[in-house]
């Protein structure tokens, strides 16, 4: 990880929270909220990094928790970047996310890399309980604008 696991409440003057239904549909409407939000602001956040990572939260939310009720998505825009966050109805900690396996992910294997990704690409990740169930989010920090991809 690249940096803390600790959870900070965001300061922001934009966000943006949605219901998700309990299936698969839920991540490409996931992915173009998260990009919609970081291109309508031209924020300078990595919107392909951001995508990537909503896609890998919303995807283990659907897949490791019961499906009654909906997956909500929160995307943040803060000045130092953005912060993504997923809830879902299961109170239990999403696996390694703040602990780093000694394990490598088995090549032959489909899943098993998501937390390793949200780990390795984000600024900050971590998980903390809500009323209804956890929280699960990871933070981008912005590029500077001569970084940024043309």
């Amino acid at each position: 990880m690249n940096g803390l696991a600790v959870y900070e409440p965001p300061t922001s003057s934009a966000s943006w929270r949605i219901a998700l239904p309990h299936t698969a549909a839920a991540v490409p409407v996931a992915r173009a909220l998260v990009r919609t939000a970081l291109a309508e602001l031209e924020h300078g956040a990595d919107s392909d990094t951001a995508e990537l990572l909503t896609a890998e939260l919303v995807a283990n939310a659907v897949e490791h928790t019961a499906g009654g009720s909906p997956i909500e998505l929160v995307v943040e825009l803060l000045p130092s970047g953005c912060q993504v966050e997923v809830h879902d109805p299961d109170p239990a900690p999403p696996g390694d996310l703040t602990r780093p396996t000694l394990a490598m992910p088995d090549p032959w294997q489909e899943g098993g890399r998501g937390l390793l990704l949200i780990r390795a690409l984000s600024s900050s990740c971590g998980h903390r309980p809500t009323e209804s169930g956890k929280a699960v989010w990871f933070r981008l920090p912005a590029v500077p604008a001569q970084r940024r991809p043309v």
